[in-house]
């Protein structure tokens, strides 16, 4: 594999090496950091802001459900601490599979690149 992208990096102008090499695979940390940089930031705020208040509503539901005497009262607390935890769960479910949808666009890329460089060889 390694012999295949100094093959590659060698038949690539400049300008191409330099965009193959920011397409290499990213750490999580990368890739938590570029959700934020498409055209969908703003969504990502916000799901954050919501994920934020989510959890701070499940810690008020938590608290209140210790500290309720009636069964009722117990039932409705866990039910809307449950609704919490659903919520924040589903929100990080869509967070990672844009990570994952970033990951894929990056190796289309790549071998597009790949592509490209084979056909101006031909």
């Amino acid at each position: 594999m390694e012999e295949i992208d100094r093959l590659i990096k060698e038949s690539l102008s400049a300008e191409e090496a330099t965009f193959y090499d920011e397409l290499e695979e990213q750490s999580v940390i990368e890739m938590i950091g570029g959700l934020f940089q498409t055209k969908h930031r703003w969504l990502m705020i916000i799901m954050n802001i919501v994920t934020i208040l989510s959890m701070i509503a499940m810690i008020y539901c938590i608290v209140e459900f210790f500290n309720a005497e009636d069964s009722k009262d117990l039932i409705h607390w866990a039910a809307g601490g449950f609704v919490c935890i659903i919520m924040i769960s589903m929100l990080k479910v869509f967070s990672w599979l844009q990570m994952d949808k970033n990951a894929i666009l990056r190796e289309l890329k790549r071998l597009e690149l790949q592509v490209a460089s084979l056909s101006g060889k031909v």
